[in-house]
């Protein structure tokens, strides 16, 4: 196991050499398959070989441990020049500050700071090996997807911009390796160089076109996420200087037997740390700045890298932050987030801007789960995640794929989608179905999610959470509707060519696969890698979900295909009559024209309603930011307080 584990780790990081010195298109695009196939083959063996030997936690290290840890220490000032170098080269110089303490601080502690004794540096437990597989098939399949999409990017629609793809997709194995490395890790030096290196990667991928915006947004994704590596760099001092412990486990159980005020410090940092990397309030405007990125980038760090960090780090502590204040600071920022991102999302309609949006609030609810610690809420965060890795990356697939092909990812240019483009809308409403619809992922975690909630022991958190459900669910529904009421609806276009490549297609549609073999493995999965995944870290615990509801909810899965399978089939060759449409004058015959009572000839136009003007960006962004801000920095400020 060690061995895979090895390869799984350093195989990314050689292997984006090849793109990066490969110029030919199409021997490029073999290698970048090739190497994508692999790390597909070597994660899901290396996650069927742990499972079968029976999902026991492995503590071990690499080989030559030694070696790996001058190279991390090289890594770490290597990363940190770098930012330093970029950040005068681009005239933010103060940015460099934040990468030049944390570094230093890590360094110093290392070299100079006291003996710490030497223990495993990598584990592989049931969390890892959910996450190996989301990393190494989902990031994968984004990797295949990227060859054709990025072709098309510079061939076809934007001939003005150095085309740079080498670079790119070896990015994207760097973001393979570094998360690899992240999950695996037990040391928290360890992890911290994983860690920057996803923000150092994340920066470069964002600013890829180097516009001014771009260069801009690249900048506040990077400051902003090496605010968490500090939080990581304060928690390493404290567990170096308190406890002569650098081990991620030690401290969750130091703060979990003795839930001193002190012991919460390092918790409270590592928390702060993973609230930056998953995009929430007041940290999410890296997030929605990443845009302006090309779409397998932001697919990418929008399901299996990124945002992925920060939620796996705060699944990691969740039993170290059930009921105090670190835990209630994480919960009322995921819920806040959760229903402040949801309402935003109702009132933009560019495509990529509302999965952007929708990303932030489905991490709030992963978020609110973890602050809560209890067995229900990480079962629901758990498979969240899954399905959310999933969905994500298939929805901003399809709408770079739409962007592509009609020049718009716009929703409301998206009318009539089915009519025009069928199996992009269908994989399109597949990615929707999986995120909102009953019975999937999140009416299911939902459901335990509210249920831990009520069962929490602070009222006032209990109260504000049940609350932030409930009217986040409410707006979800909302902007997940208008957009499915959109593809299916009549349209006055055309068929035009589809002009989205093979690769694209297959990675869309192994996505699809995925997602329905989730939802009908739904009760296998509970049972099979929920249910330890909470022995392991609750200890032994009851099913989550009843038996019984288990049922309810495959009736209303079969229900939701059956129905509409059976209506089709009583239908099928029966003649239907067209009926004209009453409009605001004489429909001239195709339901989309009709003349005035003025004579004037008029085109319908069927819009959705977004409320901008109630809670738009420029209405209630400001103001969400305030308050996550204020009760981050209240709580923090209680936690550190507590310890000194």
């Amino acid at each position: 196991m060690e061995m895979l584990v090895t390869a799984l780790i350093c195989l990314p990081f050689l292997w984006a050499i090849l793109p990066a010195v490969i110029h030919n298109s199409k021997c490029r695009a073999f290698f970048v398959y090739l190497g994508c196939g692999i790390v597909i083959a070597l994660s899901v063996f290396t996650a069927v070989q742990w499972f079968l030997a029976g999902g026991q936690t492995l503590n071990f290290d690499l080989p030559y441990r030694e070696t790996f840890d001058h190279v991390i220490l090289f890594g770490d000032l290597f990363l940190m020049c770098l930012i330093t170098y970029l950040s005068f080269k681009y005239k933010k110089g103060v940015i460099s500050l934040l990468a030049i303490v944390q570094t230093l601080l890590v360094a110093a502690l290392e070299l100079f700071g006291p003996e710490v004794e030497e223990l495993p540096a990598l584990r592989f437990d049931w969390l890892t090996f959910v996450m190996i597989l989301i990393i190494g098939v989902v990031g994968s399949l984004i990797g295949i997807y990227a060859v054709g999409y990025m072709h098309g990017y510079h061939i076809h629609h934007h001939k003005e911009l150095t085309d740079r793809r080498s670079f790119f997709l070896a990015m994207i194995f760097v973001f393979f390796g570094a998360m690899f490395g992240l999950v695996f890790s037990q040391s928290l030096i360890w992890m911290y160089f994983f860690w920057e290196i996803t923000s150092v990667t994340s920066f470069l991928l964002i600013g890829y076109t180097r516009s001014d915006e771009a260069i801009n947004n690249s900048f506040k994704a990077l400051w902003m996420n090496l605010l968490g590596g500090c939080g990581i760099a304060a928690a390493i001092a404290v567990g170096i200087l308190a406890w002569n412990t650098v081990n991620l486990y030690e401290i969750i159980d130091l703060a979990i037997a003795a839930p001193k005020a002190l012991y919460l410090l390092p918790i409270g940092c590592l928390a702060f740390a993973a609230l930056t990397k998953s995009a929430q309030f007041p940290f999410s405007g890296w997030l929605l700045g990443a845009m302006v990125a090309p779409t397998p980038s932001s697919a990418l760090l929008h399901s299996a890298t990124m945002v992925k960090a920060g939620v796996y780090l705060l699944i990691r502590i969740s039993a170290a932050m059930a009921d105090n204040y670190v835990g209630n600071m994480v919960a009322l920022i995921g819920g806040f987030t959760f229903l402040a991102a949801s309402c935003f999302a109702i009132t933009v309609s560019d495509g990529k801007k509302v999965l952007a949006y929708s990303t932030i609030s489905n991490l709030g609810l992963i978020v609110a789960c973890t602050g809560c610690g209890y067995e229900e809420t990480i079962w629901a965060a758990v498979f969240l995640v899954i399905f959310h890795a999933v969905s994500k990356s298939m929805l901003f697939q399809c709408v770079g794929a739409i962007e592509n092909t009609t020049g718009s990812r716009d929703v409301e240019d998206m009318q009539g989608l089915m009519a025009i483009f069928p199996k992009l809308a269908v994989i399109l409403m597949i990615g929707i179905a999986g995120m909102f619809l009953a019975p999937f992922g999140m009416l299911i975690s939902k459901w335990a999610a509210l249920k831990a909630f009520i069962d929490t022991s602070s009222v006032y958190v209990s109260t504000l959470m049940v609350l932030f459900i409930c009217f986040g669910s409410a707006t979800t529904m909302f902007y997940w509707t208008k957009w499915l009421s959109k593809i299916l609806g009549a349209s006055p276009k055309e068929k035009t060519r589809d002009l989205t490549k093979k690769n694209e297609y297959i990675s869309m549609f192994f996505h699809a696969i995925m997602m329905v073999a989730l939802i009908l493995g739904f009760p296998w999965l509970s049972e099979h890698v929920l249910k330890p995944l909470s022995n392991d870290m609750f200890g032994t615990v009851d099913q989550v979900i009843s038996y019984q509801n288990m049922i309810i909810m495959i009736v209303l899965l079969v229900g939701i295909f059956v129905v509409p399978c059976f209506n089709y089939f009583l239908t099928k060759g029966q003649k239907a009559k067209q009926v004209i449409t009453y409009m605001g004058g004489a429909n001239v015959g195709d339901n989309f024209n009709f003349v005035s009572s003025t004579g004037e000839p008029k085109e319908m136009h069927i819009a959705n309603f977004y409320m901008d003007e109630i809670m738009g960006e420029k209405k209630l962004f400001t103001p969400a930011i305030m308050i996550s801000t204020f009760i981050i920095i209240v709580y923090m400020i209680i936690v550190i307080g507590g310890a000194f």
